[in-house]
């Protein structure tokens, strides 16, 4: 049987958490092992993962907020140093319904039944009301020819995908390598998934759902008026930039670059300097931008990360966890209802 462990990555939303966790211990197919990559929370989110309530969870937590292109880089390199065969990877505001791993895994056996290669699986996510849908794949362009082979076991390829409930194979990890830190922030999800799928497509299972209780906003900086969000625009940019440079067509490119240029010029008329010139440093960095993709098997500096294991008194500081093949097998079973 295959390993599985579930990954989710946290920072101050402790009470989605809650639910989050809540739903992955109730799972029809239990996870061989859970690991929670706290990353840098200060809500007390620490004290809450290491009350009992999760006993035998693995507590990763980083030792600052190192965004989601960290967090997910860290959260798939330690799920592979712990032996997973699939990662499930999440946010804590993602509430799995009880057979949504099951529901992967069916559809994995199938495809592998079939012959078929696959770079990974995605759940079908759903908003607080059901049936409306958010977090969408976007169909495979490189592999139309499969849109509709699975199509009677409600699965269909894709490309772009987001991390909410994706389960990544381990060979997929170790041929592709991680999410590139260096884009923090948005948009290494959309890398990610569109590097893994240039040979192989992804899937997405339409019987496996998931909640997303918080599928958030579109970005846009024009109506932006959190001053220590405003910054991140230039992040932004220059990651859209990139990704049309290493993905898209030459003619997309220029259509995306034109497309800040102008947004440069309406912010310029409207009086938003400061914002203009966020987003001009995020042009003129997103035409050089060259971010390393890091190997699963590589040199990686854990002295940031802590572990701790809630019920085995087992705690490691930080600069004392050494990768690979982290050693840890606790049994799963919550201690008590979370109070």
């Amino acid at each position: 049987m295959q390993k599985v462990i579930a990954v989710v990555l946290t920072y101050n939303r402790k009470e989605l958490l809650r639910k989050c966790l809540d739903a992955i211990f109730t799972q029809t197919r239990s996870c061989d092992d859970i690991i929670v990559i706290n990353n840098g929370s200060t809500d007390g989110t620490q004290e809450f993962l290491e009350s009992g309530h999760y006993a035998g969870i693995k507590i990763y937590t980083l030792d600052k907020n190192r965004g989601a292109a960290g967090g997910f880089n860290a959260g798939f390199r330690l799920a592979y140093d712990n032996g997973a065969d699939q990662v499930w990877m999440m946010d804590d505001d993602v509430v799995p319904d009880p057979d949504a791993l099951e529901k992967l895994l069916d559809a994995d056996a199938l495809l592998e039944g079939q012959g078929a290669r696959r770079s990974y699986l995605i759940s079908l996510a759903y908003s607080e009301i059901k049936g409306k849908w958010t977090n969408l794949p976007y169909l495979s362009g490189r592999h139309a020819s499969s849109w509709p082979t699975y199509l009677e076991h409600g699965l269909v390829a894709v490309g772009y995908s987001t991390f909410v409930s994706i389960l990544m194979p381990r060979e997929t990890l170790e041929k592709h390598g991680l999410p590139i830190q260096a884009m923090f922030i948005w948009g290494e999800d959309a890398e990610f998934t569109l590097r893994v799928t240039q040979e192989n497509p992804g899937y997405l299972v339409g019987s496996s759902l998931v909640q997303h209780l918080r599928p958030g906003t579109a970005i846009n900086i024009l109506a932006e008026n959190n001053s220590a969000r405003i910054g991140y625009y230039r992040n932004f940019v220059r990651n859209n930039i990139f990704l049309a440079r290493k993905y898209k067509t030459r003619r997309r490119l220029l259509s995306v670059i034109a497309k800040n240029l102008s947004l440069i010029s309406r912010l310029l008329l409207s009086g938003e300097i400061h914002k203009a010139h966020i987003v001009m440093r995020g042009v003129l960095q997103g035409v050089v931008f060259s971010p390393e993709i890091q190997a699963i098997d590589d040199d990686y500096d854990y002295s940031h990360i802590e572990l701790s294991v809630p019920g085995t008194n087992k705690k490691m500081s930080s600069g004392s966890i050494e990768g690979p093949n982290i050693q840890y097998s606790p049994s799963y079973q919550r201690s008590s209802s979370p109070s």
